[in-house]
């Protein structure tokens, strides 16, 4: 017979400024994507607080992995609790592909006019959009491919 603590998982609650993303528990690992790299979190992890990187958020239940595309901010795990509090933040079932194709070629204008006249604030600006457009249809496409 399993051990109790260890078939309960941790909880994932993703909260942007608009309000609640994603919020599950029996999560059995959590996949983040942190300035200083990727982990995984389970049960028992030791407590982390890290700057996240614009980059796919993994999360396996039941065996199942759900993919989100969580853009910046920061995650906090302790006590078994998984927060992500992020700029941007959606499931992959929520991801409008056509609005996020449309956001990565105005990116890709946008870099290549600020490399034209040599605006750095801006080119730094449209890169972050165009890492945020390709993050969002890499979660995307990882949705339909499975």
């Amino acid at each position: 017979m399993a051990d109790e603590t260890t078939t309960q998982g941790i909880q994932v609650q993703i909260v942007t400024p608009e309000g609640d993303v994603y919020n599950e528990q029996s999560i059995e690992i959590a996949t983040v994507n942190t300035k200083g790299g990727q982990f995984g979190l389970m049960r028992h992890h030791e407590p982390v607080l890290a700057a996240l990187d614009i980059n796919e958020l993994l999360v396996k239940k039941d065996g199942k992995t759900v993919s989100l595309a969580v853009n910046g901010g920061f995650a906090e795990f302790s006590n078994n609790v998984l927060t992500v509090v992020a700029d941007s933040a959606e499931t992959s079932d929520k991801i409008d592909v056509n609005r996020a194709q449309s956001a990565r070629d105005r990116a890709e204008t946008r870099i290549q006019h600020a490399q034209e006249v040599h605006n750095e604030d801006e080119l730094k600006r449209a890169r972050v959009a165009l890492m945020r457009a390709v993050n969002r249809i890499h979660v995307a496409a990882a949705k339909q491919g499975k």
